[in-house]
């Protein structure tokens, strides 16, 4: 993992009228299913309270509230936050520490003592991971009140990746109107390699399905096809050829110019052979760098609303929040969780 240290990654946008459509099918899937739980690793802030009761309430989600019980119930009651339908632990006084402790010693491999263990379970985000990694709960969110390092250390080092990934890695969804891309990686991995982008299509192929959005892979390249030649182009054409063993049911092309990957005017003239044939909905980027630069423009310029980092290639869903989140943004990251667990 080559999580960046730039703040400026740390971006959730997922408010705005517009945005109401993107979620008609994640509820529709949750309504389907019995309740996904979800743990909250930071239910001392109302942002977050307020969203898990919303959650509670709505009924898609079983919310599970970590922290100290006394200061959540003083901050229900203060603030008039029903959580009666939501579960409290505290992750001091958990019955079960002793079962925990010894599974967390377990998945460490050796690398932390009984004694080491106990003060890191009590950590909010560790002791609501192993909640996640033991079944107990189906997800969790963070970030709120935490770093993105502090959200995904514990997740890579308990969840871990999906067997055959070697990195997570972080997606956003472009909403435009009726409008939606998604765009990856711009936020993990800094300087991924041919395998990389591979496992990113692959991960973002089945992150585009959550949202209804059918996908049709664009390796984003400088070059079209051989119109230039050198490293940077042959990693891409190479991730391509990757993706494709991996999946040979993904529609997907590469090296590929963004116009080639977008307008089929284009495409007829750079890429006739293309199976994306310039209507890509999933477009991966060579870099980090290229990816950040992408999904801000499109927003600042393109009046794209940008919904994410949503992590994916974990064994189970863990997403990060951006400290200056609303409630807003809590609940429907939550329910992006949710669904990822589908």
């Amino acid at each position: 993992m080559e999580l960046s240290n730039n703040s400026n990654i740390k971006v959730t946008r997922i408010g705005g009228d517009k945005l109401s459509d993107l979620f008609v099918s994640v509820k529709n899937s949750l309504q389907q299913v019995e309740k996904k739980k979800i743990v909250f690793p930071e239910a001392t802030d109302e942002r977050v309270l307020r969203a898990a009761s919303r959650l509670a309430q709505d009924g898609y989600v079983n919310p599970i509230l970590i922290g100290n019980i006394t200061e959540i119930n003083a901050l229900a009651q203060k603030e008039n936050i029903h959580i009666s339908t939501c579960t409290l632990i505290d992750p001091k006084s958990y019955a079960d520490m002793d079962e925990m402790i010894q599974a967390f010693v377990e998945r460490r491999n050796g690398k932390v003592s009984n004694e080491e263990a106990k003060p890191i379970l009590e950590d909010e985000n560790y002791f609501g991971t192993m909640l996640v990694h033991l079944n107990i709960a189906d997800g969790l969110v963070s970030g709120a009140a935490h770093s993105t390092s502090d959200t995904v250390r514990p997740a890579l080092q308990l969840i871990k990746t999906k067997e055959g990934i070697q990195k997570t890695s972080g997606v956003f969804v472009m909403v435009r109107g009726e409008e939606k891309y998604i765009f990856a990686d711009c936020a993990i991995n800094i300087a991924p390699t041919s395998e990389d982008l591979a496992e990113i299509a692959v991960e973002s192929a089945k992150t585009a399905t959550l949202f209804d959005v059918i996908p049709r892979i664009a390796m984003l390249s400088f070059s079209t096809k051989g119109s230039a030649k050198s490293e940077e182009t042959e990693k891409v054409i190479e991730a391509m050829q990757l993706a494709k063993e991996k999946d040979a049911g993904l529609v997907i092309d590469g090296e590929l110019q963004f116009d080639a990957a977008f307008v089929p005017e284009v495409a007829a003239k750079k890429a006739p052979q293309s199976e994306v044939k310039g209507n890509a909905t999933v477009f991966v980027f060579p870099s980090l760098e290229a990816g950040n630069i992408g999904y801000k423009l499109t927003e600042r310029l393109g009046g794209f609303e940008a919904v994410g980092p949503i992590l994916q290639g974990l064994n189970k869903p863990v997403n990060d929040l951006s400290r200056g989140c609303s409630e807003e943004d809590v609940y429907k990251l939550a329910l992006i969780t949710a669904a990822q667990s589908l």
